[in-house]
């Protein structure tokens, strides 16, 4: 392989983290305060709402029951309003983060709904307000639960990102497509599945990682 062609994979690697990177912290401020919603707006939960939970919900499945490629193709105009153009790895960060608000809200409820609800009614006999329980009890106790299903999500993302290539979203995905595929040369396309496969593994052991460490902190 060129020293080009290395050149390119590191520049498609760089795009594909930062793509990944900033979606998801994104999608991660618009997402918790989803789930924490989906959760505790649920029936006898401590700000259970039939409507909001019905009408949330609802959004949330339907948002994500849309095919990310589908998806990315239908808000080319939104996404050339917010960033300018449609094309680009900025560009592709605005489908990236619309998919995954709704996917993290979902892990998120999922996380929440293994704490016990015994320490909710436990706070609440002490006299703890909705807020002060989301944060001093729920968000705390479900906090390995949530690392790793985040984890989940940013592997999701990975994959979506590599997808955007498809459109010209830049990243791995672009190059395993314009230098791979378009130009039959597998060596390249084979390069790009191994560095997702070694990507994967990182994010997942770093998760791993820090879910064990606030595991042994709230067992602490």
């Amino acid at each position: 392989m060129s020293a080009d062609m290395v050149s390119l994979i590191v520049k498609a690697l760089g795009e594909t983290v930062y793509m990944v990177t900033v979606s998801m912290a994104i999608a991660t401020v618009f997402g918790i305060p989803l789930g924490v919603i989906l959760h505790t707006t649920g029936k006898g939960e401590i700000l259970e709402n039939a409507a909001v939970a019905k009408i949330v919900g609802s959004t949330v499945n339907a948002i994500r029951s849309i095919p990310f490629i589908i998806l990315m193709v239908a808000i080319i105009p939104l996404t050339r309003f917010i960033v300018g153009s449609a094309i680009g790895t900025t560009a592709a960060m605005v489908p990236l983060v619309i998919a995954s608000v709704p996917f993290i809200g979902r892990q998120v409820e999922t996380a929440l709904k293994e704490v016990p609800y015994g320490l909710v009614e436990a706070a609440l006999a002490m006299g703890a307000t909705p807020l002060q329980i989301i944060n001093r009890v729920l968000l705390p106790e479900a906090a390995p639960g949530i690392v790793s299903q985040l984890t989940t999500v940013v592997i999701a993302l990975v994959g979506e990102s590599a997808m955007a290539g498809a459109i010209g979203g830049g990243g791995l995905g672009d190059l395993a497509i314009r230098y791979g595929y378009q130009r039959f040369r597998p060596e390249v396309m084979i390069a790009t599945v191994i560095i997702l496969i070694i990507l994967v593994q990182v994010v997942q052991f770093l998760g791993n990682t820090l879910a064990q460490k606030l595991n042994k902190r709230a067992g602490a």
